[in-house]
């Protein structure tokens, strides 16, 4: 072995030790976050969107916004954006769908705005900045489940708002399955805090929409 390629081998060694590294980090910071509730009085309170069944909200949109009616009950904030648009051959958006479920449980309807043509988290964020920012709505609080914390917030914070999270604590994820999210939260989280959560969000929408060999384009967006 020639002492060049020696030093490209330990180089890569130190490479892969460095990302693998950050990694760890990052999902120990995910992790973190998921146990943390920052809920302080804000303008208005965020609700991330989920499945919804012809209507009804999924269990986990429902935990979401069950917490968020707790906290618009506490006087945590004025306002209650609920975001989320809908999936092809859906009747409903998840906002409508949220703003109905919320507006059934006694939370009045003029205190809740809607977010309906989003398809992940930063298009939420983004397209409720539009209407938002506006009204002078920047101090939000951010409901979802506990793994997505540390990833709205920091989506949020590149948007331009000032973001904390309270995650919901009766979602129905657990175990194994939320493991698995907070993997890939961390992945998503290292990659977000390089290239920026827009344009990370971007790429990867550009890859699930890209043709696939042998095959046809993925419908589905994350």
């Amino acid at each position: 072995m020639t002492p060049l390629v020696r030093r490209s081998l330990v180089a890569l060694a130190v490479l892969v030790a460095v990302l693998l590294g950050y990694y760890a980090i990052t999902v120990f910071q995910v992790w973190r976050a998921a146990r943390a509730d920052d809920a302080r009085p804000s303008d208005a309170i965020v609700v991330l969107g989920a499945a919804q069944y012809d209507g009804t909200p999924s269990p986990a949109f429902a935990a979401r916004l069950d917490h968020a009616k707790e906290l618009y009950g506490e006087g945590i904030a004025p306002l209650v954006v609920v975001t989320g648009g809908k999936q092809p051959g859906d009747r409903f958006t998840e906002a409508t769908v949220g703003a109905d479920y919320l507006i059934a449980r006694g939370v009045p309807e003029d205190a809740i705005l809607r977010e309906t043509t989003s398809r992940n988290s930063w298009e939420s964020l983004q397209a409720s900045a539009r209407f938002l920012f506006p009204r002078g709505v920047k101090e939000v609080v951010l409901v979802s489940d506990p793994f997505h914390s540390l990833r709205i917030r920091l989506t949020a914070e590149e948007i331009g708002f000032d973001a904390v999270t309270s995650p919901t604590r009766t979602s129905p994820i657990g175990g194994v399955d939320e493991w698995r999210r907070f993997l890939g939260e961390g992945a998503r989280v290292a990659v977000g805090r390089i290239f920026g959560f827009g344009r990370a969000t971007r790429l990867q929408e550009r890859r699930a929409l890209a043709p696939r060999v042998g095959g046809p384009a993925s419908e589905s967006l994350s």
